[in-house]
């Protein structure tokens, strides 16, 4: 248990500041919240994934229409709920009665506090296909958002560029996951693209501040 806690409190202090001193910016939660439930499927843990929904539950964001180059506009909700990350830390709790407590508190809980303001939109992107996005407008000295989150078929990597093409911030590690923070000095429009490495198609959520 002592481990699990320090894991989770590392992982979380690590996040934080990015954005403000107690604060953590609300798509890194997401992203946050998604390496703790990868994290608690792979243990069978159910604190990690319970600790993943709290994290993800604490963050609202809105659905808008929004297309990339090659890829197809999709509706829906967004890969994973915090509802289905409970689900999944219920069924691991199996009959750990102080466990499910946990579990039940999370979910009953109230959203006083929900960070607001982030929006998504779903995409299906072939395999070695590129998704641009019109600029998105951000302003000057306001800390930026972009993060990714695909449903697991494959490798998505991430680029955003400022108005005059250079490269702000890149994330390609080789999974569906990826995130860019940054301070723009001036208000201005940025580009962002979606890079499908992978063999096969996948459906992702793309969601910005």
């Amino acid at each position: 248990m002592m481990l699990r806690a320090s894991l989770i409190a590392l992982t979380l202090a690590c996040a934080a500041p990015a954005h403000a001193a107690g604060e953590m910016p609300p798509l890194r939660a997401m992203e946050m919240s998604r390496t703790l439930f990868a994290a608690g499927v792979e243990a069978r843990d159910p604190l990690l994934m319970a600790t993943a929904a709290q994290l993800r539950k604490g963050v609202s964001i809105e659905a808008v229409e929004r297309a990339g180059s090659d890829g197809e506009a999709l509706a829906g909700e967004a890969p994973l709920s915090w509802e289905a990350m409970l689900d999944a830390a219920r069924e691991a709790a199996g009959e750990d009665e102080a466990m499910l407590s946990v579990i039940e508190d999370i979910r009953t809980a109230g959203t006083k506090g929900v960070s607001t303001g982030p929006v998504y939109s779903i995409s299906r992107l072939a395999a070695r296909k590129t998704d641009t996005y019109p600029p998105l407008p951000y302003d000057g000295g306001e800390y930026a958002e972009v993060y990714v989150e695909g449903g697991g078929d494959s490798d998505l990597n991430l680029y955003v560029y400022d108005a005059k093409g250079r490269l702000v911030c890149s994330d390609t590690d080789k999974s569906d996951v990826a995130y860019c923070g940054w301070r723009p000095a001036t208000s201005e429009a940025f580009t962002v693209k979606v890079e499908n490495k992978g063999a096969g198609t996948n459906r992702y959520s793309l969601m910005t501040n």
